[in-house]
């Protein structure tokens, strides 16, 4: 094989597909990048058996062929290499000649056929959303996925498709994120559990611009998404997704509408006094207009008032700090609605259209 590239174009395609790199297998080969240059493209893959991702990348094929590199010393070179064409050659007992101006390196690599392909996946089932969508739905729910390995289902997030409906969910057992949205045509239904590394991988990949598209594949054990010139497969978590509909409750005793930036600054100040092994409580006492937020900790204690309207009834309750935070550092919306029932029950924040819903279980507290 012989081809040759710009060394941009290389670095950000092995970039790309060094998020699907094993780092921890007992088979080398996993821990290498495909370069493959064959029917006019450079394809560039990586697949640790349970996420993998593919990107072509433009350049001359001056001679066909393949080669497994090991990603982190292949990335380490291109990374630090000119900024200039870059000239991969290989021989025929798999090494590696990379050149650049005047940097030269040998390095051994892997017979490519020995390199596990992605798995071909049926394009029956598709939905397309803007790249722009994606990253914020992403954004606004995976930080309420669990990192418990044990619940397998709880480290991914729900995507469920009804004719023009996209909603995403996740839920770790204390709280609960839902976005809804609205897709530009009607598909047929399916719903699925995207491991939450995928999702976080792909966020990262994607530029996240309105005007370009993501379509999504499913089967019924695999998901893919194609932009640009990349491709990621996932295996899907199998298992039936926690039914939550019951959880939502649309009935509440108070509902505040508050200023979103003033009540993440005064929580964020809050948790000056509490630290992470310290599982100290929030407690936000609502009256008539105004909430009370108290935090009392073995480094301190404060309390600050916010302005709010208020409908229904005056409440004393505790939450856990992260919560809040997490919910409040999503939301676009200068004001939020929150709806409370009582200190023992969940408490929900959610617009009137319900494009967000967020469910966090109270914690008890001492007064």
């Amino acid at each position: 094989m012989k081809i040759i590239c710009n060394k941009n174009d290389l670095v950000n395609g092995v970039s790309i597909v060094s998020k699907a790199v094993s780092n921890k297998t007992t088979l080398p080969i996993l821990e290498c990048i495909l370069v493959e240059a064959s029917a006019g493209t450079i394809q560039l893959t990586a697949n640790d058996m349970e996420l993998g991702i593919e990107t072509t990348i433009d350049g001359d094929i001056v001679e066909q062929g393949k080669i497994a590199l090991d990603a982190k010393l292949f990335f380490e070179i291109v990374r630090k290499l000119p900024d200039n064409n870059v000239i991969i050659e290989t021989d025929k007992d798999y090494k590696a000649t990379i050149t650049c101006e005047k940097a030269c390196f040998h390095i051994m690599g892997q017979e490519g056929k020995e390199f596990p392909y992605l798995p071909e996946i049926e394009k029956d089932k598709s939905v397309v959303l803007s790249q722009y969508s994606l990253k914020e739905i992403v954004r606004q729910t995976i930080f309420s996925i669990s990192d418990n390995e044990n619940n397998k289902l709880m480290t991914g997030e729900l995507f469920e498709v009804n004719e023009n409906k996209l909603n995403v969910v996740s839920l770790d057992g204390h709280r609960i994120s839902i976005r809804n949205i609205e897709l530009k045509e009607s598909y047929d239904s399916f719903k699925v559990v995207v491991p939450g590394k995928t999702l976080q991988e792909i966020t990262k990949i994607i530029s996240g611009e309105a005007d370009k598209d993501v379509i999504i594949y499913v089967t019924s054990k695999h998901i893919l998404f194609e932009f640009d010139q990349t491709r990621v497969v996932s295996r899907l978590l199998e298992g039936e997704y926690y039914k939550i509909s019951q959880m939502l409750s649309s009935d509440y005793e108070t509902k505040i509408t508050i200023n979103k930036r003033e009540f993440l600054d005064c929580i964020d100040r809050a948790s000056l006094l509490i630290r992470e092994s310290d599982k100290k409580p929030i407690v936000i006492n609502i009256t008539e207009n105004s909430l009370e937020l108290n935090i009392n900790s073995f480094y301190g204690s404060m309390e600050e008032n916010v302005m709010i309207k208020k409908e229904g009834k005056d409440l004393l309750i505790g939450f856990n700090p992260k919560f809040l935070m997490d919910v409040l550092r999503v939301i676009d919306d200068e004001e939020i609605n929150i709806y409370l029932v009582n200190p023992k029950a969940p408490c929900f924040i959610k617009d009137e259209k319900e494009s967000y819903i967020y469910l966090i279980l109270p914690v008890n507290f001492n007064h």
